[in-house]
């Protein structure tokens, strides 16, 4: 059951909104007059076509853009986004499409680059490792070694790393980009099966992608952007292929 079904006659307020936001670039309207709420214990997934304003939605939502009109609000209060350390210090935290992994640097050293464990004037290479094996453990990810070069990964691996990543300093919100973009069949599987334990662990989870079937099964809303507006909002489990299809391109069924 979802947040918006619990919330019954005490409506929980959502972790993070959007109302009225609207972006552009130049004269090119990237997002017009959205609204957005996302629960804890959620999965939204917001889906659209090639330049539907995706990207520049979880750009807004994780500080990394600012809108040109409207709010972000966490926990119902305004808040003010003007980077993404602030968005990550009101525990929003994003993944996006290129990972931002450092393909020759290991597992380890990717989850705390710029956030390593010191004891004393020294590295704790045994504290970082042991975390790095809970935080991929916590999403029931498999890698073969925490000191293998991201370079040797699948992409469904980099991937779990990059998600392991944004866990550092527990967030209430996961802003997932475009995840599923070049992962074969039983790499996707395994990319909902994260997403699934995030669900799991209370997280609110975001996830943007054009494709309609992938993320269906582990979606519990469903929010379709084209053109920049918001062009339908569905539940996961009622909703059919035919009408988010219809929503996605315009075309009445």
């Amino acid at each position: 059951m979802t947040a918006t079904e619990q919330a019954g006659t005490s409506a929980p307020t959502p972790v993070l909104s959007l109302r009225g936001v609207s972006r552009s670039f130049g004269a090119a309207r990237a997002l017009l007059d959205i609204d957005l709420d996302v629960y804890a214990h959620e999965v939204v997934a917001v889906v659209g076509d090639t330049g539907a304003g995706k990207s520049t939605l979880v750009g807004v939502l994780s500080g990394a853009q600012q809108p040109d009109e409207g709010q972000v609000l966490v926990d119902g209060s305004p808040v003010a986004l003007a980077d993404p350390a602030s968005a990550r210090s009101l525990g929003i935290a994003a993944v996006f499409q290129d990972l931002a992994l450092c393909a020759n640097l290991d597992v380890v050293e990717n989850l705390f680059l710029g956030q390593e464990v010191v004891r004393g004037s020294l590295l704790d290479e045994v504290a970082m490792e042991k975390q790095a094996w809970n935080l991929l453990g916590q999403l029931a990810a498999r890698v073969p070694s925490v000191r293998i070069p991201v370079a040797g990964l699948s992409s469904a691996q980099r991937r779990a790393v990059a998600i392991a990543r944004s866990l550092l300093g527990e967030p209430r919100v996961i802003l997932l980009d475009e995840p599923t973009a070049s992962l074969g069949l039983t790499q996707v599987a395994e990319f909902l099966t994260l997403v699934e334990r995030l669900r799991a662990r209370g997280h609110a989870v975001l996830i943007t992608s054009h494709s309609l079937s992938d993320l269906q099964a582990v979606a519990d809303r469903i929010v379709v952007l084209r053109l920049g507006r918001t062009n339908g909002e569905f539940r996961a489990d009622h909703v059919t292929y035919e009408d988010l299809l219809a929503a996605v391109t315009g075309v009445a069924r």
